[in-house]
């Protein structure tokens, strides 16, 4: 999408590399909570494994703002959610290569999964 802000790519290596992104959606007094983070085509996706009512993502459907921790540096976001399939199967593929220790393996497929897949959130900086 021409003109869409990116991250920096100090700030994309960290996410790249690091394990947890720090996440608040919405504009409201919540909590940054830790959540899995992959980069695709130079652009930061997310995905819910949860669905819960007070969910991040439940959050960001209702109030597409919010910021991201990363690199020591609390950066304002907005939450893009996606629709293309290609990119669905990209983002899936990106989560099994970064997550793929036995102890997370699980939860990489499970993010892969239809319930989760269709949560694919880009979060693009403001």
């Amino acid at each position: 999408m021409p003109g869409r802000r990116r991250f920096s790519p100090k700030i994309l290596a960290a996410i790249r590399d690091g394990q947890i992104l720090g996440i608040r959606a919405g504009t409201g007094p919540h909590r940054i909570i830790g959540i899995w983070a992959v980069v695709v085509q130079q652009r930061v996706f997310v995905r819910s494994w949860s669905l819960k009512p007070r969910s991040w993502f439940r959050t960001f459907q209702e109030e597409p703002r919010g910021i991201v921790a990363v690199d020591g540096r609390e950066i304002p976001v907005r939450a893009v959610f996606t629709k293309s399939e290609r990119l669905k199967d990209a983002v899936s593929r990106a989560y099994l290569e970064k997550y793929h220790t036995p102890g997370s393996l699980k939860y990489a497929r499970d993010l892969g999964r239809a319930k989760s897949r269709a949560t694919t959130t880009e979060l693009v900086p403001l």
